[in-house]
């Protein structure tokens, strides 16, 4: 008896942004670390790497309720997305990750659709894209905030799979974080995990394939798009 396995067929490529396409992550612990010693709050390297993937709101209202934090809520994420935003903004460039332009160029050129789907704020999003010179890549930027709920519910995954004309199970996620790789394996889509230098400590088991560099991505690409 044969047993055939039918291989899913992607369409289109999502990325996650912050530890994937740039290494911005040491960036956002900097900052978030600075707010939580300006806070008083005692919160250990391991429990801060379990808000890694997440939107900064959901980030702050848990450690809000867990923390029972006197000040306003509304008022501390907005000075959260200040900080970073003013911290991004002041950095002369951001290096995208070493190899990704090559790849991003090979599948422009093959007619591949692509997406950025990321938790940071919008604001923030723009100015590394901007800096990194990788906007231009992307037919979509896609933020937690447009739909309402953050990885690991598939909400954002799902949002721009409909942005991109494509089903969820035809979009390929390039994902580093436990809660990003939930999120898309949730949405019902293939998923790569980059185990790059921000993916410690994270969970990648879930994921379809893993890369350690961008050399190996395009193979991979190649084994679900068939080109």
């Amino acid at each position: 008896m044969f047993i055939f396995v039918i291989m899913k067929k992607a369409k289109a490529i999502i990325f996650d942004m912050d530890g994937v396409l740039v290494d911005s992550e040491p960036h956002h612990v900097k900052i978030e670390k600075e707010l939580f010693a300006k806070l008083n709050l005692e919160i250990s390297d391991e429990e801060h790497s379990t808000y890694m993937g997440k939107a900064t709101d959901v980030m702050w209202k848990e450690i809000f309720h867990d923390k029972n934090i006197s000040l306003d809520i509304e008022q501390l994420i907005n000075q959260s997305n200040i900080e970073s935003k003013n911290y991004f903004s002041a950095l002369k460039e951001i290096e995208p990750m070493p190899g990704l332009v090559k790849v991003l160029e090979s599948f422009i050129q093959k007619g591949i659709p692509m997406a950025v789907a990321s938790s940071s704020g919008p604001e923030t999003i723009g100015i590394i894209l901007n800096k990194a010179g990788l906007d231009k890549y992307f037919l979509h930027i896609v933020n937690s905030k447009m739909v309402g709920k953050s990885k690991p519910e598939p909400d954002i995954f799902l949002h721009t799979a409909a942005l991109l004309s494509v089903k969820p199970e035809e979009c390929l996620v390039i994902e580093d974080s436990t809660n990003g790789i939930r999120a898309a394996k949730s949405a019902n889509m293939i998923c790569v995990a980059y185990n790059g230098t921000s993916a410690n400590n994270q969970d990648q088991g879930l994921a379809d394939e893993q890369i350690t560099d961008y050399s190996q991505l395009e193979s991979i690409v190649g084994k679900y798009m068939k080109f």
